[in-house]
């Protein structure tokens, strides 16, 4: 098992590619902590994960947050060895019609939800000689889209902030990259499906259309790969940017 004895904190938790992550860590052994907005969902997914797993509702974007995460997994698991900073929100929109109750809360989790979780698990990591961080980027963290002006310049800042973090922090044992992934038939991707175009299954069928293999992926082939950046596999692979996106970006 490739986390076995390992503490592993996960934000955004609660649906989707989080939980899909917790669920495949804990798996592979690693000792869970959850978190999340939502505590009924949140326990849900706990006990997915079995006995070695928490769950602390907790909004990344609020100061304070993340110090009380990181602290906790301390406390109950004796240090932090990985961070998978998976929270985020998405809102659709041009740089004139995104609102800026919208641009500013996903700025709010997207960015300065990763910088004070980051900030965070970099000071506990340092005092104990290393650790693992998997921040999660977006194939628009590389490529633009439309309708979505906002949450491409969360994700593209996403990246630069992994490139920099592991390149300061590499002689001090800290490995930091980021997963980006394509389309993926999540709560998230479903909901704003069903408010653009009303047929979620049709909807979810053209995405896939438009994709080299055809297809959407699924929360299990996303948590596959950020299990892989969270192990050992990945032991000299810091500062990458690891694309999971159907081939979207690769024409």
């Amino acid at each position: 098992m490739r986390l076995k004895g390992k503490s592993v904190l996960v934000t955004g938790a609660t649906s989707g590619i989080g939980a899909a992550i917790a669920r495949a860590a804990a798996a592979e052994g690693a000792r869970l902590m959850l978190t999340g907005r939502s505590a009924e969902r949140g326990e849900a997914v706990r006990r997915d994960c079995g006995p070695d797993a928490r769950f602390v509702t907790g909004d990344v974007a609020e100061k304070g947050v993340a110090e009380r995460l990181v602290d906790e997994t301390v406390k109950q698991f004796g240090r932090i060895d990985v961070l998978i900073n998976n929270a985020g929100v998405e809102a659709r929109g041009t740089i004139e019609t995104v609102t800026d109750e919208d641009w500013h809360r996903i700025l709010a989790v997207n960015v300065t939800g990763v910088f004070y979780m980051a900030r965070a698990a970099v000071r506990a990591m340092k005092r104990q000689g290393g650790g693992v961080i998997v921040n999660m980027g977006s194939d628009w963290s590389v490529v633009g889209g439309r309708q979505a002006f906002a949450y491409c310049a969360s994700k593209g800042a996403v990246a630069q902030m992994t490139r920099a973090m592991a390149l300061d922090h590499a002689r001090e044992g800290i490995r930091v990259n980021c997963l980006c992934p394509g389309d993926t038939e999540t709560p998230m991707l479903v909901s704003g499906l069903q408010v653009r175009t009303g047929d979620v299954v049709h909807g979810l069928k053209a995405l896939g259309e438009g994709l080299p293999l055809g297809r959407v992926g699924r929360p299990e082939e996303i948590a596959k790969a950020a299990v892989f950046l969270a192990s050992d596999d990945s032991s000299f692979m810091t500062g990458s940017l690891m694309l999971v996106d159907g081939g979207n970006t690769a024409g």
